[in-house]
C-alpha cells in the first residue's frame, strides 16, 4: 500500500456493507470505499519454569484485575510469537526466560483471540512485579491458586503443560467444550 492510498483514519460515512467479492459485511467508508478489517488478535504468553516451579503474576489491570495469570499479552508488530512472549513475560513479572516449545494453540473466537503458549524455562529466579502486575510468585503445581485464574486460557495451559510433564504437545485447536467467558 502506498502512503497516498493508506488512510489515516475514515473521513466518510461509513456503512456497513458486504464488499464485492467478500462474503460478509464490513465497515465500509461510504467516500473512499476504504474496508475496515477487524480480524482476531494474537496473544502470547509463557509458562515458565525455575526450580520446579511455574511463574504467575497477579494482575494490576482490568480485565480480571487481582487475578492470577501467566505472563502474557498481545503480539506487536514486527515481533516473532517467542520475541513475544518473552516481552511479555519481562514486562509483566521482569523474568527473563527461554522458549522451550509450543504449548498450545487456543481460538477463542467469542472474543476475536487467537491465544499461543509455550513452555519457557527462567534464566535466573528473579522476578519482580511489572506495571501490569501486583506480585508475581513461584508457585509449586500443588499451590497454583487454580479458584482465581484469570482466564479460561490460562487454565488450559497450565493444565496442558501439567499433563504433558513439560514435554511437547500437538498443540489444541479451538475452544475446549467447557469454554465460559465471563467480561
Amino acid at each position: 500500500m502506498t502512503e497516498q492510498s493508506k488512510p489515516s483514519a475514515l473521513k466518510g460515512p461509513v456503512f456497513e456493507r458486504t464488499p464485492p467479492g467478500d462474503d460478509r459485511p464490513r465497515l465500509v467508508c461510504g467516500d473512499c470505499g476504504f474496508v475496515n478489517y477487524v480480524n482476531p488478535r494474537v496473544v502470547v504468553g509463557a509458562v515458565s519454569h525455575c526450580n520446579g516451579k511455574v511463574l504467575l503474576a497477579r494482575r494490576a489491570i482490568e480485565p480480571r484485575k487481582d487475578y492470577w495469570t501467566i505472563p502474557a499479552g498481545f503480539l506487536e508488530v514486527g515481533e516473532t510469537l517467542e520475541a513475544g512472549a518473552v516481552r511479555e513475560t519481562w514486562e509483566e513479572a521482569r523474568a527473563r526466560i527461554e522458549i522451550e516449545h509450543l504449548i498450545g494453540i487456543y481460538n477463542i473466537v467469542v472474543i476475536g483471540q487467537i491465544y499461543i503458549v509455550f513452555r519457557a524455562r527462567m534464566l535466573s529466579p528473579e522476578h519482580a512485579p511489572g506495571p501490569e502486575s501486583i506480585e508475581t510468585k513461584l508457585v509449586a503445581w500443588d499451590d497454583v491458586p487454580w479458584d482465581s485464574l484469570a482466564f479460561p486460557s490460562v487454565r488450559w495451559a497450565l493444565s496442558h503443560d501439567r499433563e504433558n510433564g513439560g514435554q511437547a504437545a500437538p498443540p489444541l485447536h479451538g475452544e475446549p467444550p467447557s469454554f465460559h467467558w465471563e467480561r
